[in-house]
């Protein structure tokens, strides 16, 4: 049973905390009465990562709370990157660069008349600048903060770091400084970080190194079995509508390996509306590939034709695991490779960090579909733990 320290707020265990549904912070707690309402004349618009939707120290949705012509978009990267966003024409990026002038330096007819932000974590923030390609094409700007920031419950890599509300308080100063309200809502930010300091959990708990071990332990027994029985599959789902999580998604595209002969499978699926040139891009295909796709219950035939009865199928996300399901496809004892390396490497994010970070040899071939890169990638990345980590005692 956790102590009463380890309590988040430091509260009891048995007491039933209410929250404010809009800070996200037990009432007791809440700071909305405290938030101003600006009205900023720069059209701010946030890509908010899915991860940080419902954190409690999230600040964009003190930021989308306060600015009057404020909007907020969180969802999974590949939604983002599908789907139109309300970008505008003289719109601008605030992410650092070597290249990006500072806000401060620009005159007023080179101000953006809307600024992009990017809320979450420096890796979540790469990821999306990546991963979203209306985002390519924006001019970047960055700040030349004069204070650190005073972001103190959550960690940063740098004191020069800032959360995305002391970023959008120091565009803002920038681009329209004669702006009413921007002290009051830093003012407001400030007291919820005093207020949260205060509380013996945030010391005890958030500040707390988790030991990492340099290599995995137990391995899964079926992880180092027979490999004529390890089948790595790697799928990728209908696109859906921007902010809108589909209920079950299905597969648009699925791609498979046997282990040990290196039998591949294939298998483009016929869609109800066709795929939208940003799909088709993200997945590095054509519309011509898909002349050939099939119905869902061919796509179930050939499945069931490519498995064995004692099969294991290893993905990178459960998420892949779960495509199969909506169409009834045959779903075999499967293992994730991110529960397998996550409590080894948590501070690694992705498939192509933990690769890189391991240094295991990708093969080189002619260019190939999203889908197949990330296939050979999973099949890489087996062989290695197999070969590196399978005896450990």
């Amino acid at each position: 049973m956790p102590q009463p320290s380890e309590l988040e707020d430091g509260e009891l265990e048995d007491q039933v905390r209410e929250r404010c549904y809009q800070c996200f912070r037990p009432k007791s707690l809440c700071f909305c009465e405290a938030i101003p309402r600006i009205d900023n004349r720069t059209d701010v618009l946030i890509l908010q990562h899915v991860g940080e939707r419902f954190h409690p120290f999230n600040t964009a949705r003190i930021v989308h709370k306060a600015l009057r012509r404020c909007h907020l978009i969180a969802d999974h990267n590949q939604r983002l990157g599908t789907h139109r966003l309300p970008i505008r024409m003289n719109a601008g990026l605030l992410y650092p660069g070597t290249d990006a002038p500072s806000l401060t330096d620009l005159s007023a007819d080179q101000r953006p008349e809307q600024l992009v932000i990017i809320d979450g974590t420096w890796h979540q923030a790469k990821t999306i600048v990546r991963d979203v390609p209306q985002l390519c094409d924006l001019p970047c700007y960055r700040l030349t903060p004069s204070v650190p920031g005073q972001y103190r419950i959550r960690r940063e890599p740098d004191a020069q770091s800032l959360s995305t509300l002391e970023a959008t308080v120091e565009a803002l100063r920038a681009l329209e400084p004669d702006t009413v309200g921007l002290d009051q809502l830093l003012s407001a930010f400030n007291q919820m970080v005093e207020s949260q300091l205060g509380h013996p959990a945030t010391h005890a708990v958030w500040r707390q190194k988790k030991t990492r071990q340099s290599r995995p332990r137990h391995l899964p027994h079926s992880l180092l079995q027979n490999s004529d029985c390890l089948v790595v599959a790697y799928g990728e789902a209908t696109p859906g509508v921007l902010g809108k999580h589909p209920a079950a998604p299905s597969p648009v595209n699925w791609v498979a390996q046997r282990l040990t002969t290196a039998e591949r499978f294939s298998c483009r699926l016929q869609q109800q509306q066709p795929l939208s040139n940003a799909a088709l891009e993200h997945m590095q295909l054509s519309a011509v590939d898909f002349d050939g796709a099939v119905t869902h219950d061919e796509f179930c035939h050939r499945w069931n034709h490519f498995l064995r009865r004692d099969d294991v199928l290893i993905v990178y996300h459960r998420r892949t695991y779960q495509l199969l399901q909506p169409i009834n496809a045959c779903q075999p004892r499967c293992l994730v490779l991110k529960s397998i390396f996550g409590n080894w490497r948590d501070d690694i994010h992705s498939l192509e960090e933990l690769i890189a970070v391991e240094g295991v040899t990708l093969p080189t071939s002619e260019k190939k579909s999203r889908a197949d890169q990330r296939l050979d990638m999973a099949v890489a990345m087996v062989e290695h733990l197999r070969t590196h980590y399978g005896k450990l005692p």
